[in-house]
């Protein structure tokens, strides 16, 4: 609303200043001074709209794609760490775990690009961790340390999980992209605006520009969301923390 107001202001202060300046000629033509002026300044709003919608989530992907790597690699580390548990603590906590990255990447991705996370990634993250803490402490003072590394390890899997969730969640302001969508409108449509009738050859840079401008608004909507279109973060980094888990106990 406030900005709704604050452009009504300023197209009242055009329309006051219309009536009030009587000095100087008038100006009607398609490329005279009005038009020029008006032109430049949507093309600079639609560039640094543009740019700031372009920049923004691109930053925010990398981001994100790198939590992920660092979630994938904890999950690792926390597989190795469970080497010195007790053999049975260990092939459970384990198996909890391979099959945390396996719901992860099969499942969980999906509800992501919708801006949330599975309940069910919670439910078997805490289940590893409930399963180490019921762990009966010996007077073994190295699987008290086991024990401690490995919760550590899993400690900063959630972390990381956190910052996912808050990644999935993650978008532009929607007014940023009305912004530019309109004036990436108003850049092809000001000719037409300001009475021009192109014809023949005239038409072809006209087409070419708005072809551009069509799609870099595409692509600036396409990346709104981290998880999803084409330069979406992908599972790549659970993808890999499976691969090294298989590598690590030899199975499938």
């Amino acid at each position: 609303m406030v900005y709704l107001i604050a452009a009504a202001c300023a197209v009242g202060v055009v329309l006051v200043a219309g009536r009030l300046v009587r000095r100087g000629r008038d100006d009607g033509e398609p490329d005279g001074p009005t038009v020029g002026h008006a032109g430049s300044m949507i093309s600079a709003m639609f560039l640094l709209a543009f740019a700031v919608a372009i920049v923004v989530p691109w930053a925010a992907t990398d981001s994100a794609r790198l939590n992920t790597y660092t979630e994938a690699q904890a999950i690792t580390e926390a597989y190795w760490s469970a080497e010195r548990l007790p053999a049975a603590s260990r092939d459970q906590a384990r198996t909890g775990l391979l099959d945390y990255a396996r719901f992860v990447r099969d499942e969980e991705w999906r509800e992501m690009a919708e801006g949330r996370l599975s309940p069910g990634g919670w439910t078997r993250l805490d289940a590893v961790r409930r399963q180490v803490i019921a762990l009966p402490v010996p007077d073994d003072d190295e699987i008290k340390d086991a024990r401690t590394t490995f919760l550590g390890q899993v400690t900063a899997i959630s972390a990381a999980r956190h910052q996912r969730a808050m990644d999935a969640r993650t978008t532009p302001p929607a007014g940023l992209l009305i912004i530019t969508v309109a004036t990436g409108l108003l850049v092809v449509a000001l000719p037409y605006l300001a009475g021009a009738r192109p014809r023949g050859m005239a038409l072809v840079p006209l087409a070419l520009m708005a072809g551009l401008l069509a799609i870099g608004i595409y692509l600036a909507l396409d990346i709104t969301h981290t998880f999803t279109g084409g330069l979406g973060v992908r599972p790549d980094a659970f993808t890999g923390a499976i691969t090294e888990i298989q590598r690590i106990s030899g199975g499938p």
